[in-house]
């Protein structure tokens, strides 16, 4: 059987899987014969509201007193030592004096929520938005407190809210994993894969990372090397494919096997799909310029918000996408919201990226018809201190933070929760992840203490034995 040309000799396993399907994509772990059951689509508990979820998450820490969650009081103490008694010790420092809002705070839309002037577009959305402004964390470390807020846990290796939907609904898809994710084209967010992990629930239900860079392939190694000789492919594909169901045979209790097989499967629809789906230049100039693509900070964050509009249009279930990469030190910015040093620099920079992109996500799906059956979340995973922290940048503050969701049954305009009078600490419905996982699987036609999994003698939850759903943000 032909593999290449007779010069062609694959010297490594990785050269090898290239020479027989085209793509190295262990990542892909997707749909097979035998998985086809798991990603079919399924109905939920009860009518759903939401199709479909795209999250934006903003690692690093998003101050909320400088942004969605006003506080009249901290203006009033501006330069006041916070902690007079010098009882307190935050996550890196100790409390410095109160320290308002960088930005002004004014009165939007028909609701007449507050926003600061760091989102002046994101202000004519508030209409469309409810805000939950009593979030807390259980740790001040970003990559415990990511892992909470993606899987519901402090500890790595449990599955993530994607998998768990695409467990629950399976795939509205063909041709494009059901679970996608879109990191930050500078890098991985804190914590890296374990983000968008499958965990103990079967490994084809992970997220499939898609490179937002415009300059790169969608997905590493996906075609052919060169001088591959065409019509090949196929039949290469076909031969692998009679090797894998053999190994696998002898192996039925090992889901990452199916989930291997299944991504070459996959792999070769994605070598028409995947390209098609990430390629923008069919949008009309008025979409490009909704997103600032050509914008050189603003458009990368832009482009992942229209990729993410594109994907739920395909039908892909769940697309996560990262507005920041992993925690290093500032050279001109840091890379994500981790604001210690000086937080008009950061978050002014990476508030014009939210802003626009966030901005032009919710008018684009609402102008498509789209919003109402694509649930939108914008969350971090805490918040910042109301004190300084070296007089310009503020401290982590797991006890307080907000998040947003619009669309898919969301009721906008609204808020919940609140935080005391300094931003402190969440004081009237204080809130964890576990209940904004219960809201967001509700809107998904999702009981969340019906959506169990059998892992070493528990059946587990999403939400473990917690959880509330929201119903006072909820249409």
């Amino acid at each position: 059987m032909e593999i290449g040309q007779t010069n062609f000799m694959p010297d490594t396993r990785r050269n090898f899987l290239h020479s027989l399907s085209g793509a190295a994509l262990a990542s892909l772990l997707h749909r097979d014969a035998s998985a086809a059951g798991a990603l079919s689509p399924k109905g939920g508990h009860h009518a759903a509201k939401a199709k479909a979820v795209i999250q934006i998450f903003c690692p690093g820490g998003l101050s909320h007193v400088d942004t969605w969650d006003y506080k009249p009081e901290l203006e009033k103490r501006q330069g006041r030592p916070f902690d007079p008694e010098g009882k307190l010790t935050f996550f890196a420092s100790k409390p410095g004096n109160c320290q308002q809002s960088w930005w002004k705070f004014r009165q939007h839309g028909d609701c007449g929520r507050w926003m600061s002037d760091l989102f002046p577009k994101l202000a004519t959305k508030v209409d469309d938005m409810a805000f939950i402004h009593s979030m807390q964390s259980k740790t001040a470390l970003h990559g415990p407190a990511m892992f909470m807020a993606n899987s519901g846990f402090i500890l790595p290796g449990f599955p993530t809210m994607g998998a768990w939907v695409t467990y629950g609904l399976g795939s509205l898809s063909e041709d494009l994993p059901a679970f996608v994710v879109l990191p930050d084209p500078r890098g991985l967010p804190p914590g890296g894969v374990l983000n968008w992990g499958a965990g103990f629930l079967p490994a084809i239900h992970q997220g499939t990372v898609i490179a937002t860079d415009a300059e790169k392939p969608p997905i590493a190694d996906l075609f052919p090397p060169k001088g591959y000789i065409d019509g090949s492919e196929a039949k290469s594909r076909e031969f692998l494919q009679t090797l894998n169901r053999s190994h696998a045979a002898q192996r039925r209790e090992n889901s990452e096997l199916e989930a291997r097989i299944a991504a070459y499967e996959l792999a070769a629809r994605l070598q028409l799909s995947a390209p098609e789906a990430t390629n923008v230049n069919g949008e009309t100039e008025a979409t490009k310029k909704l997103y600032q693509l050509d914008h050189e900070d603003i458009g990368p964050f832009g482009r992942q918000c229209l990729l993410a509009r594109r994907m739920v249009e395909r039908g892909v279930r769940f697309v996560q996408l990262f507005c920041g990469a992993e925690n290093t030190t500032a050279k001109k910015i840091r890379p994500n919201w981790d604001s210690h040093e000086d937080l008009v620099r950061d978050h002014g920079y990476w508030g014009a990226v939210l802003d626009h992109g966030a901005a032009a996500l919710i008018a684009d799906l609402k102008s498509r018809g789209l919003l109402d059956e694509t649930l939108v979340i914008c969350t971090s995973e805490f918040g910042r201190q109301p004190a300084s922290q070296g007089g310009k940048g503020r401290d982590h503050n797991p006890g307080a933070f907000t998040a947003w969701m619009a669309g898919g049954g969301i009721q906008g305009g609204t808020a919940y929760g609140c935080t005391d009078e300094l931003g402190f600490k969440a004081e009237e419905h204080p809130l964890y992840c576990y209940d904004l996982h219960a809201t967001a699987l509700h809107l998904l036609g999702i009981d969340h203490t019906k959506l169990t999994y059998y892992h070493n003698g528990l059946d587990r939850r999403l939400t473990d034995v917690h959880g509330e759903v929201i119903k006072e943000i909820i249409a």
